[in-house]
């Protein structure tokens, strides 16, 4: 059985900017990146265009109304095991984001926030690890 808990959600803004760029894009992903040259942001990319590896894992495909294909959101394992007890929450607000991100053409930046799970949720995602792998 699959688990009810979310590590990723969306808001109903971050929600409606992903059926633009999907309209505008195709198929999406997402890699949570780690910091560097664009900060601690979600990256938005056409669905392949950021290459996965065993180095990173996949917390969620994000099911949307309107977008016909799930968006599986990534992020690098070592960063994971600093994340595992948190659920994200995908925002959209105005601005500037990552410069490879899609959304950046759109005056729009994507945004990650974040709460502890609880001990009810983590006992539950216990049973069910998320996906190490590649892009599929």
């Amino acid at each position: 059985m699959a688990s009810m808990v979310q590590r990723v959600d969306v808001t109903p803004e971050a929600a409606d900017l992903l059926r633009r760029l999907t309209g505008i894009h195709g198929p999406l992903m997402f890699h949570q990146s780690g910091g560097c040259c664009d900060g601690s942001a979600p990256m938005c990319y056409l669905a392949g265009e950021f290459r996965t590896g065993g180095q990173d894992v996949r917390l969620e495909e994000l099911v949307i109304d309107g977008i016909p294909e799930p968006i599986g959101f990534w992020m690098s394992a070592s960063q994971f095991a600093y994340w595992e007890h948190t659920r994200l929450t995908i925002d959209a607000v105005p601005g500037r984001g990552g410069g490879f991100s899609l959304e950046v053409s759109e005056g729009m930046r994507f945004h990650t926030r974040s709460r502890l799970f609880t001990d009810e949720e983590v006992a539950e995602l216990a049973d069910h690890p998320v996906f190490v792998g590649v892009t599929q």
